[in-house]
């Protein structure tokens, strides 16, 4: 039988404007299974990343509850639920999020070393390899294309060995054909490591690769 490693019921998510309350999400209720994939997609300003936030325990809503590898973390505190993601989650961004002043081994060892582990080195090298750039170790952000960086932030969210693993338009600062190598990448690594893949995306190659697509539309799931 499925575990199932995130859980929503009835989020939602309701800001004030200027203008009024704003509904960002309403009546948000899914699960999903370990070791799946799932595209989250829908239109600029549907809910997805605020939905990415919460499932991610970045973000809490203004009702309903959300579950993380069986934890109910919108019942926690902020450090408490820094926690939870540090143990449990892995996070690929849009805009790499890479520390400019340490070196592309040095940002893939930092997960590693946070946890205080001693093979953080050798396992942050491992991963390099996988994602084709032995040769880059030393280099730092700057001196790294768009796509290379995006594979030292693949490498580095593996090397937490996350259960769970949220992208965020992971190939939208990137040309189509290197957003094609990313996405093998991605999804190749993720088979390899048995993760369960939370993604949010515009790119419809993205989405055909996942298991199966949430479509949001005005902050409401619609399929």
């Amino acid at each position: 039988m499925s575990r199932v490693v995130v859980k929503t019921e009835g989020i939602a998510k309701i800001v004030p404007t200027a203008e009024g309350q704003l509904t960002i999400l309403e009546g948000i209720d899914l699960e999903i299974n370990a070791g799946e994939s799932v595209a989250i997609v829908g239109a600029s300003g549907s809910g997805k990343t605020t939905l990415l936030g919460i499932l991610a325990g970045l973000d809490m809503p203004s009702s309903g509850s959300a579950w993380l590898g069986g934890v109910e973390i919108t019942a926690l505190d902020e450090e408490k639920r820094a926690k939870v993601r540090g143990e449990q989650v892995g996070f690929v961004f849009q805009t790499f999020q890479l520390l400019g002043s340490l070196t592309a081994l040095e940002n893939v060892m930092l997960p590693g070393e946070l946890r205080g582990e001693s093979g953080a080195e050798k396992d942050a090298r491992d991963l390099l390899e996988k994602v084709g750039l032995a040769e880059r170790f030393a280099h730092y952000p700057r001196q790294l294309s768009g796509g290379e960086q995006q594979r030292v932030a693949i490498a580095r969210a593996f090397a937490s060995r996350p259960n769970v693993l949220f992208a965020d338009e992971p190939t939208g600062n990137l040309d189509s054909s290197t957003g094609h190598k990313v996405i093998e990448l991605l999804f190749n690594l993720n088979k390899e490591y048995a993760t369960t893949l939370i993604l949010v995306t515009h790119d419809d190659r993205l989405a055909e690769r996942c298991d199966r697509t949430i479509v949001l539309d005005a902050g409401r799931i619609v399929s």
